[in-house]
């Protein structure tokens, strides 16, 4: 199932689910902005969560469990803070661009004091949940830190909106990079808590710095004028928006700081030690899936665009995350070599738990896009009512499991939650929209998985080196695409062109 195809002549033809709609040269444009994105994040955001992973084995995982509880906590806060108006300035303004001139002497201040406010917000609901004295002033750095970084992926939004991604993408990891340095330089006279939380809060300060330099340079500078009525009806047309932020962020977020309240901080720090992993593989989702927000929000009221776009982006979001879910399926002990102080039982706990969250990486790599469709095209209600269900029902099995399993019962609960929250993105869709879902397409990416896994056990079982079958299935997974029909030789031809 698929649009129709009808360019005449060699790689021209564009097969189904590959945008004929949109022309080769907007999906080739598109496609090297994907391709930018991703190669800059893969140039820096590998080595961070390494050198992560070493920040934790010298803290030990009690130290990094409780930081990691409070930066998710200050994580969920600062997502609220945003009230929606970073997505509603994105679709405004790449829907009809003089949005920014008219309401950005509102919206700058008014993320301002929002900022502030939400601060204390952060501040008295962390004393509330038992953080006091050191702990809570740790608290109070890490969350200023995240509402300054929240104010920027704010100002980031009007690059998006405005189409310029590669600025963007460069943008998008000044802060790790710095950040790396940092933390890099911190080695040699000792790694503490309160120097590695030091360091974050000026490689975001700098980035800050550096983007609102870029934007003032770009559209010139805006004075403020905070008018009320402006601002009442910004607020009013994001709050939908801010219920999603909000019950993202929870679900997302809410399994760390449970964790360490009801079982304990080292459960917490394991799990962190899991995640973190997880985190390196949906960078690839939450940087592209911002790329087609904006383009989904562009094509607003052009319903074949926007079903092209998602058949394209079926393909694009899913294919770069197959081959890494199979891999920690079979080795995924080997990312954890850096924790030379852990024991084998932790060793364990962490490789169980981060097995677990790789199909749940498995499961968002085929069905977040839907709920990028839908929050693009004013469907914001219905996803958060879905998701604020799954929050429900993870909340739930988490009081009951996590004192007596930790880490694993964690991942396992997020797991049940996402295949929960993708069947109704599913549903909404098909009901909502009017665009089809690729349904073949899907069928022949998990017909490619499937193959690939088949492959890893078949070399696990004849060589049993982790790098030997890491390079054999890879070799046979381009094959595997190929044979499947998922990538075309006529597609990437005209991909050149």
């Amino acid at each position: 199932m698929g649009p129709p195809t009808g360019l005449d002549g060699g790689g021209l033809r564009f097969l189904r689910n590959f945008g004929f709609h949109l022309g080769p040269g907007c999906i080739k444009k598109f496609f090297g902005n994907i391709s930018f994105v991703v190669l800059l994040n893969l140039l820096v955001k590998p080595g961070w969560v390494v050198l992560e992973s070493l920040v934790q084995d010298r803290l030990g995982h009690a130290a990094f469990g409780t930081f990691t509880a409070l930066f998710n906590w200050t994580l969920i806060v600062a997502s609220v803070s945003d009230l929606g108006t970073t997505q509603l300035t994105t679709k405004r303004v790449a829907a009809t661009p003089e949005f920014l001139t008219e309401y950005f002497p509102t919206l700058l201040p008014l993320k301002g004091w929002l900022s502030v406010l939400f601060l204390l917000v952060m501040v008295g609901s962390g004393w509330l949940l038992g953080y006091h004295g050191h702990t809570l002033t740790l608290l109070t750095l890490t969350g200023a830190s995240l509402l300054v970084t929240q104010y920027t992926q704010f100002l980031r939004g009007t690059l998006q909106a405005h189409q310029r991604f590669n600025t963007d993408a460069m943008l998008s990891v000044l802060e790790k990079a710095l950040l790396l340095v940092l933390v890099l330089a911190l080695i040699p006279v000792g790694i503490t808590l309160d120097r590695y939380v030091g360091a974050r809060a000026v490689a975001v300060l700098f980035t800050f710095v550096v983007l609102y330099g870029l934007v003032t340079r770009l559209y010139g500078r805006v004075r403020y004028k905070l008018r009320w009525d402006h601002a009442s009806s910004l607020l009013r047309a994001s709050l939908p928006l801010a219920l999603i932020t909000l019950v993202y962020g929870l679900n997302e977020r809410v399994d760390m700081l449970m964790l360490e309240r009801l079982a304990s901080p080292s459960e917490a720090g394991y799990y962190a030690a899991a995640y973190r992993w997880v985190d390196v593989l949906m960078m690839y989702l939450w940087t592209v899936l911002p790329l087609f927000f904006a383009k989904f929000a562009y094509a607003t009221g052009k319903p074949k665009e926007q079903q092209e776009l998602l058949w394209f982006g079926q393909r694009v979001v899913t294919v770069p995350l197959l081959f890494m879910c199979a891999f920690v399926l079979f080795r995924g002990e080997v990312l954890f070599w850096q924790f030379t102080h852990s024991t084998a039982a932790e060793l364990e706990q962490m490789t169980r738990s981060l097995k677990i969250l790789f199909v749940n990486v498995l499961v968002h790599a085929f069905f977040a896009i839907y709920s990028t469709l839908l929050t693009s095209t004013n469907h914001e209600k219905p996803v958060s009512w879905l998701v604020a269900g799954s929050i429900g029902l993870n909340v739930l099995l988490n009081v009951f499991l996590l004192p007596r399993y930790g880490a694993v019962a964690a991942a396992l609960n997020t797991l049940l939650c996402v295949v929960f929250v993708s069947g109704g993105y599913l549903w909404l869709v098909s009901r909502r929209t009017g665009v089809i879902i690729p349904w073949g397409t899907i069928g022949r990416l998990l017909l490619a998985f499937g193959l690939l896994c088949g492959v890893f056990w078949g070399l696990q079982q004849l060589l049993n080196h982790w790098l030997l079958e890491a390079i054999g299935a890879g070799l046979a997974f381009i094959a595997i695409l190929f044979g499947t029909g998922i990538v075309r030789v006529a597609e990437l031809k005209a991909l050149r062109r």
